[in-house]
């Protein structure tokens, strides 16, 4: 048979057709070292910063050094079954978090994993989990309240949406309390809110989980759980992952709550990778940019302008401290980023005041701009006054011979002091709490004892409901306090107070 090379060649461009159409092209590296979830690649020339590498046995890593030949990439899992010498593949992917509302009343994992056993995500959007913050132009002033429903926060450190303020105090003052009082306070607020919990046991983050659903704040609330058995990777992006989310609903116009709990964890987890990554150490072991980690994570939270939708996103970080040392590294990085912080000091919490706000050292740099009318006239005074019967009562310590003056200081300072206390998971309203600071900065429990003004409390309320609904309606509604209804307000509470002393008394007898 005679071969026509015509035949031939139009054989051969067909084969070479098809061979085309199937190639794939691969951009592989291979893996030089590996060891405590921290990998070596060679041959990743054109990787990214923060890109996602496929590894064996389905593990995931994430580039986080660009060195002349190699790359340095933190798993997100195991290293086990990985070895020298393995294939490494891009994904061209940035590391990224699905949003929207399928994530609401979710528990997930920093990677958008749920870990809640309720089934996939349902989320089309993704995020990048490292975002540049907003720029000074897109922003606007803060000056909406975020209502915390704890009457020493609202009235003398008030928080704004938009604000950046840190709670800080030693371990067990009570830090995750007020973050978790102020979630169950934006049940009737349109705020979502992100609590991120890094390198906690899950079983406290469980109980956590539980109290949000008890008190129906998960109906607007994602949980972020990057626990102590969790990779260091995932413990430094469990915070950026919840910025992405916040930033979801900031973008949209929506209002978003953001608490980092905490960030003293997430920096260790942070100079645990750096120093993995031979990264020259610094202060304490911590890499050099430790401060720009935590700068470029708290700048994200923004109060947008109403040209961009008015959107806004507010973090709570929290710093744990060691014998209430501020001046340490972390604390002071952190305090120098945020705009105020919440200092909560252990003696006032080992001395029954709860939440145990240290006035002194507590402050909000955003001020009144975040109060409203009414809050602003009602508790104005109250931080001077606190300060002042401080330092009287501790003046008295010394002396026995008191004139009348500074006694009746002491006694309005001790009664203000009680009024301010407030148990967990008990939120106020506005109205509740100005009628409280009120009542007590104006001297009408001057004349209740003090184990009995928790009573006198609960008595006031429930007798304004019933007697003068009115007053909680006109507080309400309009948000200020005008003379009138301080007039109001005044004739209610004196009223009350003859019933009290005429039931107080019936006890007695």
């Amino acid at each position: 048979m005679d071969l026509r090379p015509e035949e031939i060649t139009a054989v051969i461009e067909k084969q070479l057709e098809s061979y085309e159409k199937n190639l794939q092209m691969e951009d592989v590296g291979t893996i030089l070292t590996i060891g405590d979830s921290i990998a070596t690649v060679y041959g990743l020339n054109d990787a990214m910063i923060g890109e996602l590498l496929e590894f064996p046995n389905k593990v995931t890593g994430m580039v986080l050094n660009l060195e002349e030949h190699s790359v340095g990439v933190a798993l997100f899992d195991s290293e086990v079954g990985i070895k020298e010498g393995d294939i490494v593949k891009r994904t061209n992917t940035i590391a990224s978090i699905p949003v929207g509302d399928g994530l609401i009343g979710r528990v997930i994992n920093p990677i958008g994993e749920p870990l809640d056993g309720k089934g996939p995500i349902a989320c089309t959007e993704r995020r990048p989990i490292e975002f540049m913050a907003p720029g000074v132009i897109s922003r606007q002033s803060v000056k909406e309240p975020l209502m915390t429903g704890l009457k020493a926060i609202d009235s003398m450190v008030p928080i704004g949406r938009g604000q950046r303020e840190l709670i800080i105090g030693d371990r067990q003052t009570g830090k995750t309390a007020i973050a978790i009082d102020t979630i169950i306070n934006q049940r009737d607020s349109n705020v979502f809110c992100i609590y991120v919990a890094i390198c906690q046991k899950a079983s406290s983050v469980a109980a956590v989980v539980d109290k949000l659903q008890q008190y129906d704040a998960m109906k607007y609330s994602v949980v972020i759980l990057a626990d102590a058995n969790d990779s260091a990777t995932m413990q430094y992006i469990a915070p950026y992952a919840g910025a992405a989310i916040g930033e979801h609903y900031m973008y949209s116009g929506r209002h978003a709550l953001c608490v980092y709990d905490d960030l003293s964890k997430h920096a260790v987890a942070y100079r645990q990778l750096a120093l993995l990554l031979r990264r020259p150490p610094g202060r304490e072991a911590y890499p050099g940019d430790i401060f720009y980690c935590h700068s470029r994570l708290l700048e994200r939270a923004a109060k947008l302008k109403v040209e961009l939708g008015g959107g806004s996103l507010t973090a709570f970080p929290i710093i744990e401290t060691q014998a209430g040392d501020l001046s340490s590294y972390i604390p002071t990085n952190v305090i120098s980023i945020t705009d105020g912080q919440i200092f909560l000091d252990h003696d006032l919490f080992n001395a029954g005041i709860r939440p145990a706000i240290d006035v002194g050292l507590s402050v909000s740099r955003v001020g009144g701009s975040a109060q409203s009318e009414a809050m602003k006239k009602c508790g104005g005074k109250l931080r001077i006054e606190l300060a002042q019967y401080r330092e009287v009562a501790a003046f008295a310590k010394f002396g026995s011979d008191l004139d009348k003056a500074t006694i009746a200081q002491i006694k309005r300072g001790e009664r203000v002091m009680e009024i301010l206390k407030q148990n967990q998971y008990e939120s106020l309203d506005l109205s509740h709490q100005i009628i409280f600071i009120f009542s007590a900065t104006q001297g009408f429990v001057d004349d209740v004892e003090i184990d009995r003004l928790e009573g006198f409390e609960k008595g006031l309320v429930d007798y304004i409901s019933k007697a003068h609904p009115v007053i909680y309606e006109k507080i309400e509604k309009d948000r200020c306090f005008s003379r009138e209804i301080q007039e109001e307000l005044t004739l209610a509470i004196n009223e009350f107070k003859v019933i009290f002393h005429e039931q107080e008394n019936h006890k007695e007898v």
